[in-house]
C-alpha cells in the first residue's frame, strides 16, 4: 500500500512477516533500489528512510522518491514500438550490473521452470472455472522441459503493467525494484508478454537479440505468473486477475498461429 505525496512514497507491508522480518525484506529492497538507482536512464525509486512500528501501524514501513507517470494499467502503451524500445533498453541495463558472483537462489521465479510443477498443480486444481485447464495444462508440459542453458544476469523480475510507468506512450519509470536480483535472463521477458501485443513484443524481442530458447523461457516464466495471477486475485485483485487472463491468452494466440 503507498500513500503518495509530491516528492515521496510512504509503503506499509500489506502483509505482516513480524517485526524483524518485515525489517529485513524492507533493507533488501532498499539495498536492490541503490543497486539500480542510475543505471538506466529510466528512474526508479531511491531509498528514503525506514520507519519503525509505532501507533496504529504495527511493523516497520518505508519512504521512497516519488515518481511521475501513469502505471500501464491505466495507461496502455501495448501497441507502441517506442515502449518496446524503452523496455528493452531498461533490461538491458538490468542486465549489465555486475551479479558480483551471486547466483539465483530460492524458490521463486527465476530458476528452474520445472521446480514450479506443485504451484501449477495447484494453479490448474483452482482454475478450473475459470481458464481452459486442459489446453493449459498441456501448454506447460511442454514449457516446463524447455532447458537452461545461460547463466544468471541481474533481472528486475517483476516487470507487470502495475510496475512500469507510462508518460506520453513512452516508459517513464519502473517501481517495485525489490526483487532486483540474479536470474534466468529469460525472467524479464515476461513484460513482453503481460504489457505489449505483437508488433511492439517483437521489436522487443529484436532490441535484446533473444534467441528462440531465451524467447520460450520467457513466454514460460509469464505463462506461470500468469497461471497465478488468474485464481489468486480474482476476489482480492480484480485487474490483477484480468491482467493474468489476458496474458495467458496472447501466450495461447502466439502458439496457435505458430
Amino acid at each position: 500500500m503507498e500513500n503518495i505525496c509530491e516528492k515521496f512514497v510512504a509503503r506499509f507491508p500489506l502483509e505482516s512477516r513480524g517485526v524483524a522480518a518485515t525489517r529485513r525484506w524492507l533493507e533488501s529492497e532498499a539495498q536492490a533500489a541503490r543497486e539500480l538507482s542510475g543505471r538506466t536512464r529510466f528512474p526508479t525509486p531511491e531509498p528514503v528512510a525506514l520507519g519503525e512500528p509505532g501507533a496504529g501501524y504495527p511493523i516497520p514501513w518505508s519512504v521512497q522518491t516519488w515518481l511521475p507517470g501513469v502505471a500501464a494499467t491505466d495507461e496502455d502503451p501495448g501497441e507502441s514500438v517506442t515502449f518496446a524500445h524503452d523496455l528493452a533498453e531498461f533490461i538491458r541495463g538490468g542486465r549489465e550490473i555486475d551479479t558480483r558472483g551471486r547466483a539465483f537462489h530460492g524458490s521463486g521465479r527465476g530458476g528452474e521452470l520445472r521446480s514450479h510443477d506443485a504451484w501449477m498443480a495447484t494453479c490448474f486444481e483452482r482454475s478450473g472455472q475459470l481458464l481452459d485447464v486442459p489446453r493449459l495444462r498441456r501448454i506447460w508440459t511442454a514449457m516446463r522441459a524447455l532447458p537452461r542453458s545461460a547463466d544468471d544476469v541481474m533481472t528486475h523480475g517483476d516487470l507487470t503493467p502495475g510496475n512500469v510507468l507510462v508518460s506520453h506512450g513512452r516508459l517513464a519509470a519502473v517501481i517495485d525494484v525489490g526483487g532486483l536480483g540474479p536470474a534466468d535472463p529469460a525472467l524479464d521477458l515476461v513484460g513482453a508478454w503481460h504489457v505489449l501485443e505483437v508488433g511492439p513484443r517483437r521489436a522487443l524481442r529484436d532490441g535484446l537479440g533473444c534467441d528462440d530458447l531465451e524467447w520460450e523461457r520467457g513466454k514460460a516464466w509469464a505463462f506461470e505468473q500468469s497461471m497465478g495471477a488468474v485464481w489468486y486475485y480474482v476476489e482480492s485483485n480484480p485487474a490483477m486477475s484480468l491482467m493474468g487472463q489476458r496474458t495467458l491468452q496472447r501466450i495461447v494466440t502466439d502458439i496457435s498461429s505458430a
